[in-house]
């Protein structure tokens, strides 16, 4: 609603620049000529519009000083008024109101969606990871060129703004929302988000970048359950892939990455159907009818197991991990009933 206030306020006010002298032009033709209200109406828009008609009739002193008078008072302001109202309806002004109200409209009925805080190189990556993966999104971001650059991609809703503002966001929908990645360029910024969205949604996943080994800390007290740091991250696989080439090889295509390559998935005990639920690893493996793999088991207690042992109960609170193709694990979750996005 106020983003539509916002956006007519301007043509509002001209509406009533015109409205007002108008209506000060026809009350005074009427007061000084005696003309009707049509007429006067009438020799008020020929006047104010400079269209050069004739006078409807002999105009007195009075009406001669008064039509001079309005003369200077709306001279350009008409065409002002005018050309301002057609730039705002057909110009650009107005496909970005639009745009805006209808993102405003769908992130107004996302639920269980990631905001994704910064669309820079991080953040157009994990974009365009999760766009891949059919997972709903929305990008908090300041830099209006940006923004208009993907203005035509529906996948992708924007909020302008900064992230670090409360009000952005709860436009975002941070109250529904599933998971936050904060990969704003300054860590403090990043800690400031991941503080604000802690406060309004206390179980929402927290993923924030970090530039500087001193903010890792600060971030996980402030809330975020994980922490990358890209630089680290980056200079350890490229040497990992001078010791290791083909072992770095392999696992770089074991990633979640939609319809292309290896994937890993996990499943969590309650996304498994009643029918499932409490069956060892052995019981669960579906290699020979879908084809994938289980790989690895995270207990209730956070701990880990690589390869569980098939006589290894699933218990509640607990997931399995799977790695397969990415047809093989959508067979996977249709043999067992399950719905992922």
């Amino acid at each position: 609603m106020l983003l539509r206030y916002q956006f007519f306020k301007r043509i509002y006010f001209f509406i009533l620049l015109l409205v007002i002298i108008t209506s000060g032009g026809t009350v005074g033709y009427i007061l000084i000529e005696g003309w009707s209200l049509i007429d006067s109406f009438y020799m008020t828009i020929i006047t104010i519009s400079t269209v050069g008609f004739r006078e409807l009739g002999e105009l007195s002193v009075s009406g001669k000083l008064f039509t001079s008078f309005l003369i200077i008072s709306s001279f350009g302001t008409f065409a002002y008024v005018l050309t301002a109202i057609t730039k705002s309806l057909v110009g650009g002004e107005y496909k970005k109101y639009l745009n805006e109200y209808k993102t405003i409209k769908k992130v107004n009925m996302m639920e269980n969606h990631v905001i994704i805080c910064g669309f820079g190189r991080v953040g157009k990556q994990a974009a365009e990871d999760l766009k891949s993966q059919g997972v709903p999104f929305v990008v908090i971001e300041t830099n209006q060129d940006l923004i208009d650059d993907y203005s035509t991609r529906t996948e992708y809703a924007f909020v302008k703004g900064d992230a670090t503002n409360d009000d952005n966001l709860k436009r975002a929908g941070i109250a529904t929302a599933r998971s936050l990645i904060a990969c704003l360029p300054k860590d403090a910024d990043n800690l400031y988000t991941v503080l604000t969205a802690r406060e309004f949604n206390p179980n929402v996943l927290i993923i924030s970048r970090a530039s500087n080994a001193n903010a890792v800390s600060k971030l996980k007290l402030a809330g975020a359950n994980n922490i990358i740091m890209p630089d680290l991250i980056g200079g350890s696989h490229m040497a990992s892939l001078v010791v290791n080439p083909d072992v770095m090889e392999f696992l770089d295509g074991i990633r979640v990455q939609g319809n292309r390559g290896t994937n890993v998935e996990s499943i969590t005990y309650e996304e498994l159907p009643i029918d499932f639920q409490g069956k060892t690893v052995g019981e669960l493996d579906s290699k020979k009818i879908t084809g994938v793999t289980i790989i690895g088991y995270k207990g209730s207690d956070g701990t880990y197991q690589i390869n569980p042992d098939i006589h290894l109960k699933v218990v509640p609170g607990s997931k399995i991990f799977v790695l397969g193709s990415s047809e093989q694990i959508q067979h996977l979750n249709t043999h067992f009933g399950i719905q992922k996005g």
